[in-house]
């Protein structure tokens, strides 16, 4: 064949479980949705996202202060991984792992598809601006912090 380089829309195209490391990370839009704390109604299992955020998310740039030690820092903290992705169904609508799973092209504002990282921010579908720290809330307060916008674009 011609070669890896022949396909410049791999995002699109390549399968969640063909993409290498380098890939998967790329991957992610940015919006740091995720790292929004999460609450489970025991009865239904319906998952509300609140706008309280993990302490150690940077909020300007929506990128974690110590990524490779995430999940040693904050126990709950789900590393996406591509044998996970598709279970994980709390992952907002716009989540660019959940639209590929999905079989879905990215979004205009991707910055994959936009070649700008701003683009995420400029289309009001990231966290910046408009969450609170983890340490300013006390966790029985979190239900006081539910939001609706995770899910819109």
């Amino acid at each position: 064949g011609a070669g890896m380089n022949a396909v410049t829309d791999w995002w699109n195209t390549l399968p969640l479980a063909e993409l290498d490391r380098q890939q998967w990370e790329a991957l992610c839009d940015g919006c740091a949705k995720c790292c929004l704390h999460k609450l489970e109604d025991a009865d239904t299992g319906e998952v509300f996202y609140t706008r309280v955020r993990c302490r150690y998310l940077r909020e300007a740039s929506c990128s974690c202060s110590d990524y490779p030690r995430r999940s040693v820092m904050v126990s709950h903290c789900i590393s996406l991984e591509p044998d996970n992705v598709a279970s994980l169904d709390w992952l907002p609508a716009t989540c660019a792992y959940r639209l590929r799973a999905q079989g879905s092209p990215l979004p205009a504002w991707h910055y994959l598809v936009s070649g700008s990282r701003e683009s995420v921010h400029e289309a009001g579908v990231s966290i910046r601006g408009k969450a609170i720290s983890d340490e300013f809330v006390h966790p029985d307060g979190y239900d006081e912090h539910i939001v609706t916008w995770v899910d819109q674009e």
